[in-house]
Protein backbone atom coordinates (compact mmCIF):
# COMPACT_ATOMS: atom_id res chain seq x y z
CA UNK A 1 0.00 0.00 0.00
CA UNK A 2 1.43 3.65 -1.05
CA UNK A 3 0.65 6.78 1.05
CA UNK A 4 -1.56 7.72 -1.99
CA UNK A 5 -4.56 5.33 -1.11
CA UNK A 6 -4.72 6.22 2.22
CA UNK A 7 -6.49 8.97 0.90
CA UNK A 8 -4.32 12.19 1.92
CA UNK A 9 -4.26 15.52 0.17
CA UNK A 10 -1.72 15.97 -2.44
CA UNK A 11 -0.21 18.90 -0.52
CA UNK A 12 0.58 16.02 2.01
CA UNK A 13 1.89 13.63 -0.21
CA UNK A 14 4.34 16.37 -1.79
CA UNK A 15 5.53 16.47 1.70
CA UNK A 16 5.83 12.80 2.41
CA UNK A 17 7.35 12.80 -1.21
CA UNK A 18 9.79 15.34 -0.07
CA UNK A 19 11.08 13.03 3.22
CA UNK A 20 11.54 10.11 0.86
CA UNK A 21 8.87 7.69 2.41
CA UNK A 22 7.10 6.06 -0.16
CA UNK A 23 5.49 3.18 1.87
CA UNK A 24 3.42 3.79 5.41
CA UNK A 25 4.84 2.15 8.13
CA UNK A 26 1.68 -0.66 9.99
CA UNK A 27 0.39 1.69 12.24
CA UNK A 28 0.08 4.23 9.80
CA UNK A 29 -1.40 1.68 7.80
CA UNK A 30 -3.91 0.76 10.24
CA UNK A 31 -4.59 4.20 11.95
CA UNK A 32 -4.41 6.89 9.10
CA UNK A 33 -7.72 5.82 7.43
CA UNK A 34 -9.83 5.65 10.77
CA UNK A 35 -8.44 8.84 12.08
CA UNK A 36 -9.43 10.41 8.57
CA UNK A 37 -12.73 9.31 8.47
CA UNK A 38 -13.26 11.02 12.24
CA UNK A 39 -13.45 8.49 14.34
CA UNK A 40 -11.62 7.98 18.14
CA UNK A 41 -8.59 5.71 18.10
CA UNK A 42 -7.00 4.03 20.36
CA UNK A 43 -3.67 2.70 19.45
CA UNK A 44 -0.84 0.91 21.20
CA UNK A 45 2.72 1.17 19.13
CA UNK A 46 5.97 1.18 20.49
CA UNK A 47 8.33 4.09 19.62
CA UNK A 48 10.16 3.62 16.13
CA UNK A 49 6.86 2.39 14.69
CA UNK A 50 6.75 5.68 12.61
CA UNK A 51 3.29 6.48 15.35
CA UNK A 52 3.87 10.56 15.40
CA UNK A 53 3.30 10.52 11.84
CA UNK A 54 0.34 8.28 11.91
CA UNK A 55 -1.54 10.74 13.45
CA UNK A 56 0.16 14.06 12.35
CA UNK A 57 -0.63 13.34 8.64
CA UNK A 58 -4.38 12.76 9.19
CA UNK A 59 -4.88 15.36 11.80
CA UNK A 60 -3.18 18.02 9.29
CA UNK A 61 -5.41 17.03 6.40
CA UNK A 62 -8.83 16.99 8.60
CA UNK A 63 -7.82 20.47 9.65
CA UNK A 64 -7.58 22.07 6.29
CA UNK A 65 -10.97 20.56 5.34
CA UNK A 66 -12.75 22.94 7.63
CA UNK A 67 -9.80 25.73 7.33
CA UNK A 68 -10.63 29.32 7.28
CA UNK A 69 -8.18 31.65 6.17
CA UNK A 70 -9.53 34.85 6.95
CA UNK A 71 -10.32 34.06 10.22
CA UNK A 72 -8.56 36.13 12.70
CA UNK A 73 -7.52 35.56 15.57
CA UNK A 74 -6.82 32.04 14.68
CA UNK A 75 -8.03 29.50 16.66
CA UNK A 76 -7.36 26.11 18.36
CA UNK A 77 -8.46 23.26 16.57
CA UNK A 78 -5.93 21.14 17.48
CA UNK A 79 -4.09 19.97 20.90
CA UNK A 80 -1.66 17.41 21.12
CA UNK A 81 -0.62 16.81 24.91
CA UNK A 82 3.10 14.81 25.07
CA UNK A 83 4.88 14.41 28.71
CA UNK A 84 8.41 15.67 28.21
CA UNK A 85 9.84 18.80 26.34
CA UNK A 86 11.70 16.71 23.77
CA UNK A 87 8.57 15.01 22.61
CA UNK A 88 6.94 18.19 22.15
CA UNK A 89 9.89 19.47 19.95
CA UNK A 90 9.58 16.09 18.09
CA UNK A 91 5.94 16.29 17.28
CA UNK A 92 6.27 20.03 16.38
CA UNK A 93 9.09 18.89 14.06
CA UNK A 94 6.69 16.57 12.71
CA UNK A 95 4.01 18.71 11.71
CA UNK A 96 5.73 21.63 10.70
CA UNK A 97 7.76 18.56 8.27
CA UNK A 98 4.53 17.60 6.85
CA UNK A 99 2.84 20.47 6.91
CA UNK A 100 5.40 22.67 4.68
CA UNK A 101 2.82 22.99 1.97
CA UNK A 102 0.10 24.20 3.97
CA UNK A 103 -1.09 27.38 6.00
CA UNK A 104 -1.62 26.33 9.28
CA UNK A 105 0.63 27.43 11.92
CA UNK A 106 1.38 24.76 14.96
CA UNK A 107 2.92 26.16 18.45
CA UNK A 108 4.96 24.51 21.28
CA UNK A 109 3.50 25.10 25.18
CA UNK A 110 5.82 23.96 27.66
CA UNK A 111 7.70 24.11 30.56
CA UNK A 112 11.94 25.43 30.61
CA UNK A 113 10.94 28.23 27.82
CA UNK A 114 9.38 31.82 28.16
CA UNK A 115 6.33 32.16 29.38
CA UNK A 116 6.00 35.85 28.05
CA UNK A 117 6.86 34.40 24.61
CA UNK A 118 4.49 31.76 24.69
CA UNK A 119 1.58 34.58 25.58
CA UNK A 120 2.59 36.31 22.47
CA UNK A 121 2.50 33.36 20.59
CA UNK A 122 -0.82 32.34 21.85
CA UNK A 123 -2.83 36.39 21.36
CA UNK A 124 -1.19 35.45 17.96
CA UNK A 125 -3.54 32.96 17.18
CA UNK A 126 -2.66 29.35 16.17
CA UNK A 127 -4.46 26.16 14.65
CA UNK A 128 -1.98 23.36 16.58
CA UNK A 129 -0.57 23.31 19.87
CA UNK A 130 1.70 21.29 21.19
CA UNK A 131 2.03 20.76 24.85
CA UNK A 132 2.59 19.69 28.05
CA UNK A 133 0.19 19.44 31.12
CA UNK A 134 1.69 21.46 33.41
CA UNK A 135 2.94 24.94 31.64
CA UNK A 136 -0.96 24.10 29.49
CA UNK A 137 -2.41 24.73 32.97
CA UNK A 138 -0.17 27.47 34.02
CA UNK A 139 -1.91 29.32 30.79
CA UNK A 140 -5.11 28.11 31.89
CA UNK A 141 -4.88 29.82 35.26
CA UNK A 142 -3.62 33.16 33.76
CA UNK A 143 -6.52 32.98 31.24
CA UNK A 144 -4.05 33.00 28.19
CA UNK A 145 -5.16 30.30 26.63
CA UNK A 146 -8.82 29.85 24.81
CA UNK A 147 -9.38 25.95 24.27
CA UNK A 148 -12.99 25.86 23.38
CA UNK A 149 -12.76 25.56 19.48
CA UNK A 150 -10.64 22.65 19.80
CA UNK A 151 -12.08 19.72 16.86
CA UNK A 152 -9.13 17.19 17.77
CA UNK A 153 -7.49 16.03 20.80
CA UNK A 154 -4.05 13.14 21.15
CA UNK A 155 -2.87 11.87 23.91
CA UNK A 156 0.94 10.73 22.76
CA UNK A 157 2.68 8.29 24.89
CA UNK A 158 0.23 8.20 27.40
CA UNK A 159 1.39 6.02 29.62
CA UNK A 160 3.62 8.12 30.65
CA UNK A 161 2.10 10.86 31.36
CA UNK A 162 0.46 9.00 33.47
CA UNK A 163 3.60 7.36 35.03
CA UNK A 164 5.12 10.90 35.35
CA UNK A 165 1.86 11.79 37.73
CA UNK A 166 0.06 13.85 35.15
CA UNK A 167 -3.77 12.56 35.30
CA UNK A 168 -5.02 15.18 37.14
CA UNK A 169 -3.87 17.83 34.69
CA UNK A 170 -5.39 15.80 32.12
CA UNK A 171 -8.65 15.73 33.84
CA UNK A 172 -8.40 19.21 33.91
CA UNK A 173 -7.25 20.46 30.57
CA UNK A 174 -10.24 17.76 29.05
CA UNK A 175 -12.79 19.65 31.51
CA UNK A 176 -12.05 22.52 29.14
CA UNK A 177 -12.17 21.30 25.97
CA UNK A 178 -15.63 21.14 23.88
CA UNK A 179 -17.38 17.92 24.52
CA UNK A 180 -17.65 17.35 20.40
CA UNK A 181 -14.11 16.44 19.11
CA UNK A 182 -12.42 13.81 18.08
CA UNK A 183 -10.09 11.75 20.33
CA UNK A 184 -6.55 9.69 19.32
CA UNK A 185 -5.00 8.27 22.16
CA UNK A 186 -1.71 6.52 21.35
CA UNK A 187 0.16 4.05 24.10
CA UNK A 188 3.02 2.01 23.68
CA UNK A 189 1.56 -0.42 26.84
CA UNK A 190 -2.27 -1.19 27.88
CA UNK A 191 -2.39 -0.62 31.65
CA UNK A 192 -5.33 -0.81 34.05
CA UNK A 193 -5.22 3.05 34.21
CA UNK A 194 -4.79 3.68 30.52
CA UNK A 195 -7.97 1.54 29.78
CA UNK A 196 -9.93 3.96 32.39
CA UNK A 197 -8.60 6.41 30.88
CA UNK A 198 -9.83 5.63 27.44
CA UNK A 199 -13.20 4.82 28.32
CA UNK A 200 -13.50 7.86 30.06
CA UNK A 201 -12.68 10.41 26.50
CA UNK A 202 -13.34 7.96 23.57
CA UNK A 203 -16.41 7.27 22.04
CA UNK A 204 -16.27 4.09 20.42
CA UNK A 205 -12.98 3.68 19.77
CA UNK A 206 -11.10 1.73 17.00
CA UNK A 207 -8.16 -0.21 18.41
CA UNK A 208 -5.28 -0.07 16.33
CA UNK A 209 -2.29 -2.61 17.68
CA UNK A 210 0.66 -3.13 15.72
CA UNK A 211 2.74 -5.45 18.05
CA UNK A 212 2.52 -7.66 21.24
CA UNK A 213 2.65 -5.48 23.85
CA UNK A 214 5.67 -5.43 26.17
CA UNK A 215 7.75 -6.90 23.28
CA UNK A 216 11.29 -5.27 22.14
CA UNK A 217 12.10 -5.35 18.67
CA UNK A 218 13.92 -8.74 16.60
CA UNK A 219 16.64 -5.95 15.67
CA UNK A 220 17.65 -5.40 18.99
CA UNK A 221 20.48 -7.60 20.43
CA UNK A 222 20.26 -7.19 24.42
CA UNK A 223 23.03 -8.13 26.40
CA UNK A 224 23.72 -8.14 30.19
CA UNK A 225 26.86 -7.65 31.89
CA UNK A 226 27.35 -8.99 35.79
CA UNK A 227 29.25 -6.20 37.53
CA UNK A 228 29.79 -4.92 41.07
CA UNK A 229 28.45 -1.00 41.23
CA UNK A 230 31.63 0.38 41.85
CA UNK A 231 33.20 -1.12 38.35
CA UNK A 232 30.72 0.24 35.82
CA UNK A 233 32.20 3.63 35.06
CA UNK A 234 35.29 1.45 34.17
CA UNK A 235 33.61 -1.30 32.11
CA UNK A 236 31.76 1.49 30.52
CA UNK A 237 34.57 3.51 29.69
CA UNK A 238 36.17 0.13 28.38
CA UNK A 239 33.35 -0.65 26.33
CA UNK A 240 33.01 2.51 24.91
CA UNK A 241 36.90 2.45 23.78
CA UNK A 242 37.91 -0.69 22.45
CA UNK A 243 34.96 -0.68 20.61
CA UNK A 244 35.00 2.66 19.12
CA UNK A 245 31.30 2.80 19.72
CA UNK A 246 30.82 6.69 18.20
CA UNK A 247 27.34 7.52 19.78
CA UNK A 248 25.94 5.78 22.76
CA UNK A 249 22.95 6.90 25.04
CA UNK A 250 23.16 5.60 28.43
CA UNK A 251 20.78 5.81 30.97
CA UNK A 252 21.05 6.33 34.55
CA UNK A 253 18.53 6.57 37.47
CA UNK A 254 19.12 9.83 38.86
CA UNK A 255 20.14 13.58 37.72
CA UNK A 256 22.53 13.67 40.45
CA UNK A 257 23.95 10.25 38.88
CA UNK A 258 23.67 11.79 35.39
CA UNK A 259 25.80 14.79 35.95
CA UNK A 260 28.35 12.67 37.80
CA UNK A 261 29.24 9.99 35.70
CA UNK A 262 29.43 12.77 32.53
CA UNK A 263 32.28 14.16 34.48
CA UNK A 264 34.11 10.83 34.79
CA UNK A 265 33.41 10.12 30.79
CA UNK A 266 34.81 13.20 30.01
CA UNK A 267 38.16 12.61 32.65
CA UNK A 268 38.74 9.11 30.69
CA UNK A 269 38.49 10.87 27.49
CA UNK A 270 35.31 10.33 26.22
CA UNK A 271 33.06 13.45 24.92
CA UNK A 272 30.19 13.13 26.85
CA UNK A 273 26.84 15.15 28.03
CA UNK A 274 24.44 14.90 30.04
CA UNK A 275 20.21 15.52 30.01
CA UNK A 276 17.42 15.63 32.90
CA UNK A 277 14.79 17.60 33.53
CA UNK A 278 16.92 20.06 35.96
CA UNK A 279 18.84 21.21 33.07
CA UNK A 280 17.08 24.19 31.38
CA UNK A 281 15.37 23.82 27.86
CA UNK A 282 18.06 26.07 25.98
CA UNK A 283 20.93 23.14 27.59
CA UNK A 284 18.82 20.30 26.58
CA UNK A 285 18.47 21.09 23.14
CA UNK A 286 21.89 22.13 23.02
CA UNK A 287 22.80 18.96 24.96
CA UNK A 288 20.89 16.70 22.13
CA UNK A 289 21.95 18.63 19.32
CA UNK A 290 25.81 17.65 19.81
CA UNK A 291 24.83 14.28 20.44
CA UNK A 292 22.99 14.35 17.00
CA UNK A 293 25.63 16.02 15.37
CA UNK A 294 28.08 13.98 16.95
CA UNK A 295 30.38 16.61 18.89
CA UNK A 296 29.61 14.20 21.96
CA UNK A 297 29.99 10.53 21.68
CA UNK A 298 27.77 9.27 24.66
CA UNK A 299 24.83 11.12 26.23
CA UNK A 300 23.83 10.71 29.50
CA UNK A 301 20.14 10.44 30.82
CA UNK A 302 17.41 10.17 32.58
CA UNK A 303 14.34 8.44 31.43
CA UNK A 304 12.76 11.77 30.54
CA UNK A 305 14.42 10.45 27.29
CA UNK A 306 13.54 7.16 27.24
CA UNK A 307 10.83 8.38 25.07
CA UNK A 308 10.51 11.95 22.47
CA UNK A 309 14.33 11.27 21.66
CA UNK A 310 14.25 10.95 17.69
CA UNK A 311 17.99 9.67 16.56
CA UNK A 312 18.33 8.62 13.39
CA UNK A 313 20.51 4.91 13.94
CA UNK A 314 21.58 4.97 17.14
CA UNK A 315 23.50 2.03 17.42
CA UNK A 316 23.56 1.59 21.41
CA UNK A 317 21.54 2.06 24.46
CA UNK A 318 23.04 1.37 27.47
CA UNK A 319 21.13 0.62 31.04
CA UNK A 320 23.95 2.31 33.57
CA UNK A 321 20.98 2.08 36.06
CA UNK A 322 18.17 -0.29 35.72
CA UNK A 323 14.85 1.45 35.33
CA UNK A 324 12.65 1.09 38.55
CA UNK A 325 9.52 0.00 36.69
CA UNK A 326 9.95 -2.55 33.55
CA UNK A 327 8.22 -1.71 30.82
CA UNK A 328 10.62 1.63 30.98
CA UNK A 329 13.64 -0.79 30.13
CA UNK A 330 11.49 -1.48 26.58
CA UNK A 331 10.97 1.89 25.97
CA UNK A 332 14.57 3.20 26.79
CA UNK A 333 16.04 0.26 24.57
CA UNK A 334 13.59 1.58 21.58
CA UNK A 335 15.96 4.16 21.24
CA UNK A 336 18.26 1.96 18.61
CA UNK A 337 16.83 -0.79 16.45
CA UNK A 338 14.46 1.34 14.82
CA UNK A 339 13.27 1.69 11.17
CA UNK A 340 14.82 -1.83 10.20
CA UNK A 341 17.89 -0.54 11.68
CA UNK A 342 20.13 -2.85 13.45
CA UNK A 343 20.67 -2.17 17.63
CA UNK A 344 22.65 -2.76 20.72
CA UNK A 345 21.20 -2.76 23.76
CA UNK A 346 23.79 -3.00 27.19
CA UNK A 347 22.56 -3.58 30.74
CA UNK A 348 25.34 -3.10 33.53
CA UNK A 349 23.52 -4.97 36.49
CA UNK A 350 24.80 -5.19 39.58
CA UNK A 351 23.68 -7.76 42.25
CA UNK A 352 21.72 -5.20 44.03
CA UNK A 353 19.84 -4.82 40.94
CA UNK A 354 19.35 -8.33 40.85
CA UNK A 355 15.38 -8.16 42.01
CA UNK A 356 14.70 -5.67 38.92
CA UNK A 357 16.51 -7.75 36.42
CA UNK A 358 13.50 -10.63 37.60
CA UNK A 359 10.78 -8.44 37.63
CA UNK A 360 12.11 -7.04 33.23
CA UNK A 361 12.35 -10.84 32.14
CA UNK A 362 9.23 -11.38 33.76
CA UNK A 363 7.73 -8.61 31.92
CA UNK A 364 9.11 -9.87 28.49
CA UNK A 365 8.57 -13.94 29.70
CA UNK A 366 12.41 -14.65 28.74
CA UNK A 367 15.82 -14.52 29.88
CA UNK A 368 17.95 -12.08 29.03
CA UNK A 369 21.79 -13.37 27.97
CA UNK A 370 24.51 -12.86 30.18
CA UNK A 371 28.17 -11.82 29.62
CA UNK A 372 29.91 -14.48 31.65
CA UNK A 373 33.54 -12.69 31.81
CA UNK A 374 33.32 -9.28 32.27
CA UNK A 375 37.01 -8.77 33.00
CA UNK A 376 36.68 -8.45 36.83
CA UNK A 377 35.00 -10.24 39.18
CA UNK A 378 31.87 -12.42 39.07
CA UNK A 379 29.18 -11.42 40.62
CA UNK A 380 25.68 -13.21 41.10
CA UNK A 381 22.46 -11.79 39.71
CA UNK A 382 20.13 -14.23 41.57
CA UNK A 383 17.26 -12.73 43.92
CA UNK A 384 18.21 -14.82 46.36
CA UNK A 385 22.37 -13.96 46.73
CA UNK A 386 20.82 -9.95 46.19
CA UNK A 387 22.54 -8.08 49.06
CA UNK A 388 20.69 -6.45 51.51
CA UNK A 389 19.49 -2.47 51.20
CA UNK A 390 20.05 -1.51 54.76
CA UNK A 391 23.21 1.53 53.79
CA UNK A 392 21.88 4.51 52.51
CA UNK A 393 21.68 4.98 48.68
CA UNK A 394 24.63 6.94 47.31
CA UNK A 395 22.22 8.81 44.88
CA UNK A 396 19.61 9.81 46.98
CA UNK A 397 20.80 9.49 50.31
CA UNK A 398 18.15 7.65 51.72
CA UNK A 399 17.63 4.57 53.14
CA UNK A 400 16.11 1.69 51.93
CA UNK A 401 13.66 -0.29 54.85
CA UNK A 402 12.46 -2.63 52.25
CA UNK A 403 14.69 -5.44 54.50
CA UNK A 404 15.07 -4.25 57.65
CA UNK A 405 12.40 -4.37 60.82
CA UNK A 406 10.81 -1.10 62.04
CA UNK A 407 12.19 -0.33 65.61
CA UNK A 408 9.53 -1.01 68.28
CA UNK A 409 9.36 1.62 70.62
CA UNK A 410 9.78 0.53 74.17
CA UNK A 411 7.20 2.54 76.20
CA UNK A 412 8.07 3.30 79.65
CA UNK A 413 11.66 3.44 78.62
CA UNK A 414 14.11 4.36 81.52
CA UNK A 415 17.75 5.22 81.26
CA UNK A 416 20.57 3.40 82.51
CA UNK A 417 22.12 4.82 85.81
CA UNK A 418 18.78 6.79 86.14
CA UNK A 419 17.07 7.36 89.63
CA UNK A 420 14.29 5.30 90.87
CA UNK A 421 10.83 7.25 90.70
CA UNK A 422 12.54 10.43 88.45
CA UNK A 423 11.11 11.26 85.40
CA UNK A 424 11.53 8.95 82.37
CA UNK A 425 13.78 11.18 79.98
CA UNK A 426 12.22 11.53 76.65
CA UNK A 427 13.67 10.58 73.43
CA UNK A 428 15.00 13.60 72.59
CA UNK A 429 16.46 13.88 75.37
CA UNK A 430 20.56 13.97 75.94
CA UNK A 431 21.72 11.27 77.76
CA UNK A 432 25.25 9.43 77.23
CA UNK A 433 23.66 5.82 77.74
CA UNK A 434 22.14 6.10 74.66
Amino acid sequence: MSFQALGLSPALLNAISDQGYTTPTPVQKQAIPHILAGKDVLAGAQTGTGKTAGFTLPLLHRLMENHDPHQKPRRIRALVLVPTRELAAQVLESIKTYGAHLPLIAEMIVGGASINMQIRQLRHGCDIIVATTGRLCDHMNERNINLSSVEMLVLDEADRMLDMGFLPDIRRVIGNLPKQRQNLLFSATYSAPIKALANQILQNPILVEVAKPNVTSDNISELVYGIARENKRALLSYLIGSNNWQQVLVFVRTKHGADRLEKQLVTDGIRSAALHGDKTQGARTKALDLFKNGKVSVLVATDIAARGLDIDDLPHVVNYDLPQVPEDYIHRIGRTGRAGALGAAISLVSPEESSQLAEIEKLLKRKLPRIADTGYEPVSLNVIDAPKKKAPNKETGKKDFRHTKKPTEKKGYVARNQAPGAKPKTQGSRSRSR
